[in-house]
């Protein structure tokens, strides 16, 4: 059985060992406690039978933007432990919390070019789509697609401004550069004005564990997954 349920600051370390494990996009602890300390609603993980991190999903909401949205860093599940759905619930739970505590209208994340199977996930599973394409985003100089997915609808104008335009408002979502505050967080971090690294290797295709029970965890910021 594998569990979904919110990190702690107890997990941190098995984090950074997962994302060792199966990223290229690495973090020193700080950044880890940097996001938990600020949105420890958003920060999940699964856990085995055995109490093993087995996989996580590193969150957090944007804070130089003039638009309320969250940011995926970083994804990953081990080898041992894919094609079980276990990605899809983890970005979930943290969809849901950014959604139901910060009022996030949109979450946002990188991902390679060539990586077609976390590409797969995110649009045909998730429901994200291209935002813009982020030229050399990566350390290794590879290109990589800004993805968002809507979570809620912006409010409509109202009064004059609603009368004078008969069409509906749809909102125009804009890609701009985000400076980030922990330019030295990373070990390794894309040549980017972000510090955040996308997991690409996270989803490999894996049929060994087809028959595993996931149980998703009850949190303070509702049933995720």
């Amino acid at each position: 059985m594998v569990c979904i349920r919110q990190a702690t600051v107890d997990d941190l370390l098995a984090m950074q060992s997962c994302n060792l494990m199966c990223l290229p996009e690495n973090y020193q602890m700080k950044y880890y406690f940097y996001h938990i300390l600020s949105w420890p609603q958003l920060l999940y993980v699964a856990e085995d039978y055995n109490k093993k991190i087995v996989g996580y999903v590193l969150a957090k909401m944007e804070e130089e933007s003039t638009e309320c949205h969250g940011h995926i860093t970083s994804l990953a599940v081990l080898r041992t432990h894919r094609k079980l759905g276990l990605a899809t619930k983890l970005m979930n739970a943290a969809q849901q919390a950014m959604q139901e505590v910060f009022g996030a209208e949109y979450v946002s994340l990188h991902v390679r070019k060539s990586n077609r199977a976390a590409f797969h996930l995110y649009t045909e599973t998730l429901g994200y789509k291209i935002n813009d394409i982020e030229a050399k985003y990566y350390a290794d100089s590879e290109d990589a697609y800004d993805m968002r997915k809507m979570l809620k609808a912006k409010p409509e104008k109202s009064g004059a401004d609603s009368k004078n335009d008969g069409t509906k408002r749809v909102p125009v979502e804009k890609a701009g550069d985000r400076l980030s505050k922990d330019k030295d967080d990373t070990i390794r971090r894309p040549k980017t004005s972000s510090a955040e690294g996308v997991p690409t290797e996270s989803l490999e295709k894996d049929h060994s564990k087809a028959n595993i029970d996931i149980v998703v965890k009850e949190t303070s910021a509702g049933r995720a997954g």
